[in-house]
């Protein structure tokens, strides 16, 4: 069955091409998809992102459950509001999902899944619940748009400063919830700007109030390349149930402290770290012309092989980028196997742009140590 989000219409009416993502009707572009992309790293630009799952938990062991659950740890108390993001893995340190969780203080948590893994996270996390007082709730009756760009932050407030007055002062990778809006100063671009929440309803009028405002609507390709710039990882590419956190560049998002908290995974996290790992994951720039592909071939330096897990063309930067898994003693030249040639490209450490600037120089190609 094809599902389709309470903003399809409001896709069509804008002359979104439509394609299937994960079941879902999506939005892959209105026209042009490097537009978007520079819409977003320039100005502002919102995603309809409704076909993601919004979970609510609550009980008298919700925070017991969560620190169980997730392999970051949302802490022993309460600090309502904050934001974080965290792997949910299976007993053998797999990725099951990456989410985000909210602290919602005396109303628990929401964590909003991704689309391609609701299903199976819902029953995941339903099995885990036997041994603890805590509800599952699936909010069906939610909607999401995540307006992102340096001038994201003033279009909302433009339009919603009088109703979410608490959102003027929202630090990054915090949120809030007022009249009906649950708004988050998250995303997954690079850029600044807010995940909005709301219930379903509301949700073409606030589209089309932004729209009239500039602020143009962006599909999945644009998302797809600006979270690439970005180096943030894509779930089923750059981890899965296969691959472990450590092995996928969020070793950053385990919290081994304190050393009793138990978490789902973590006996094979801590078998791994102390064997140590065989690869990594790293960061590619093409240094011609070509483009780099999922699954092409990457040969290093001393003849050890890689694989490319989402490559792109690079609008900001001009030229192919790439995510790939190499070898961990990889060198910082390699070549990628494109269409039967070997193409020389520099092994580079991600992001390859933060907040519209590049992190990395591309002439030359050489990382930028501060990631600026």
């Amino acid at each position: 069955m094809t599902l389709k989000t309470i903003l399809y219409e409001e896709h069509i009416a804008l002359g979104g091409k439509m394609v299937d993502f994960s079941g879902w009707q999506m939005p892959l572009h209105y026209g042009s998809q490097i537009e978007e992309h520079h819409q977003v790293r320039r100005a502002a630009g919102m995603f309809d992102v409704s076909h993601m799952m919004v979970v609510d938990l609550n009980g008298t062991q919700v925070r017991e459950f969560m620190r169980f659950l997730l392999a970051n740890d949302v802490g022993p108390a309460s600090t309502p509001g904050k934001a974080m993001y965290s792997c949910m893995l299976n007993e053998q340190g797999g990725v099951i999902d990456d989410l985000i969780v909210y602290d919602r203080g005396e109303n628990g948590f929401r964590m909003v899944l991704n689309a391609a893994t609701r299903d199976k996270d819902l029953a995941w996390i339903n099995r885990q619940t036997d041994a603890f007082d805590v509800t599952l709730q699936a909010r069906f009756d939610l909607a999401m748009i995540a307006v992102q760009g340096p001038d994201a932050r003033d279009r909302v407030l433009q339009i919603l400063g009088d109703t979410l007055t608490a959102a003027i002062g929202l630090k990054p990778f915090f949120s809030t919830t007022e009249n009906g809006f649950f708004i988050a100063r998250t995303g997954y671009t690079g850029e600044d700007g807010f995940e909005i929440i709301l219930p379903e309803e509301r949700a073409a009028d606030l589209w089309r109030q932004f729209h009239r405002l500039g602020v143009k609507a962006c599909g999945l390709g644009a998302r797809d390349t600006l979270r690439l710039e970005a180096g943030m990882n894509l779930y089923g590419s750059e981890m899965d149930e296969n691959s472990s956190p450590l092995e996928s560049g969020l070793a950053w998002t385990v919290a081994w402290q304190p050393a009793e908290r138990n978490f789902i995974g973590r006996a094979a996290l801590e078998a791994q770290r102390d064997v140590g790992l065989s690869s990594k994951l790293a960061g590619l720039v093409l240094d011609g012309r070509g483009m780099l592909r999922n699954n092409q071939r990457v040969l290093c330096e001393r003849g050890e092989e890689g694989r490319i897990t989402s490559g792109s063309f690079s609008p900001t930067l001009g030229k192919a980028i790439a995510l790939a898994r190499l070898p961990l003693d990889a060198g910082k030249r390699c070549e990628v196997e494109i269409r039967g040639k070997r193409v020389p490209a520099t092994v580079v450490d991600p992001p390859f742009v933060r907040n519209g600037k590049p992190c990395i120089q591309t002439e030359g190609v050489t990382s930028d140590e501060q990631h600026t």
